[in-house]
């Protein structure tokens, strides 16, 4: 999806992302709950390593995947094993690489992988951006992305060299924008897919989707739940922002306290 391809308005008038999440409290057993990470469980960060895991953020994503039989995964740009980093010793189901790679609950991994050439453009990019100070490449294996955070200046510079660097890498590939990010990433990728084939095996089958992120990139997630009859939540501060999403919760540290109340005593979930 491009950075354009989003609906002209919000779809957010019903319930509050709150009150969504309160259906998971009254009734755990029926909903599955996946979670984009970056803007999401965590603030933004300058960089890609300057993100601050809050302290007991992990043990709560720990026990309310408990509480949900498990059906809790993160689906993220991230790769795998930055991410099960950032919540060690916990590990999760996930889809990194925006689906590109996927870790089901029974701990098998699929990926898609790239070819050397992709990993000579990789190299070819780095010395590129070099000619602006502020951008950084960040190497994911099988995607690559160009931060341009420190150098919004940089911003047309940057969508060229990855325009140009697209072409070279073919069409097992696509283009992936986000907030003050431009990712190639592998063209069948997608959070939308990779949720659906979670939904597909135990534990996640048979529940309603809830989806969670805060950014372009996840707007393939909120279309899919809706078209399952799920739910799906925007993290923003401006609820006319144009999305997908059913509804909004302000900010990540938002969504961190009702995670938390969620991960509390089993009695919170009693009607």
């Amino acid at each position: 999806m491009s950075h354009q391809d989003q609906k002209n308005g919000p779809s957010h008038a019903g319930p509050s992302g709150e009150t969504i999440l309160s259906h998971v409290a009254a009734q755990p057993e029926g909903w599955a709950l996946f979670l984009d990470i970056d803007g999401t469980l965590i603030d933004l960060a300058e960089t890609p390593d300057g993100i601050v895991v809050p302290d007991g953020l992990a043990g709560n994503l720990q026990s309310l995947s408990d509480h949900l039989g498990g059906a809790l995964a993160l689906v993220t740009g991230r790769a795998l094993p930055y991410a099960d980093r950032l919540f060690a010793p916990h590990r999760f189901p996930i889809a990194g690489l925006h689906g590109a790679e996927r870790r089901d609950a029974a701990g098998t991994i699929s990926r898609f992988e790239p070819d050397a050439a992709f990993e000579i453009l990789k190299a070819e990019m780095v010395t590129e951006a070099g000619r602006w100070p502020g951008v950084l490449i960040e190497d994911k294996g099988a995607a690559v992305a160009a931060h341009y955070r420190r150098a919004p200046e940089a911003k047309d510079e940057v969508e060229a060299m990855m325009q140009r660097a697209l072409a070279s890498a073919g069409a097992d590939f696509a283009l992936q924008f986000g907030k003050m990010v431009i990712e190639i990433r592998p063209a069948v990728a997608s959070k939308g897919r990779a949720l659906e084939a979670f939904l597909g095996e135990a534990p996640f089958a048979g529940r309603r989707p809830i989806a969670i992120g805060d950014d372009v990139t996840d707007e393939a997630m909120f279309r899919t739940v809706n078209a399952m009859g799920g739910h799906s939540i925007r993290i923003t501060d401006d609820p006319t922002q144009p999305t997908e999403a059913q509804a909004v919760i302000a900010s990540a540290e938002d969504l961190r306290r009702q995670i938390a109340l969620l991960a509390g005593p089993r009695t919170v979930f009693m009607k």
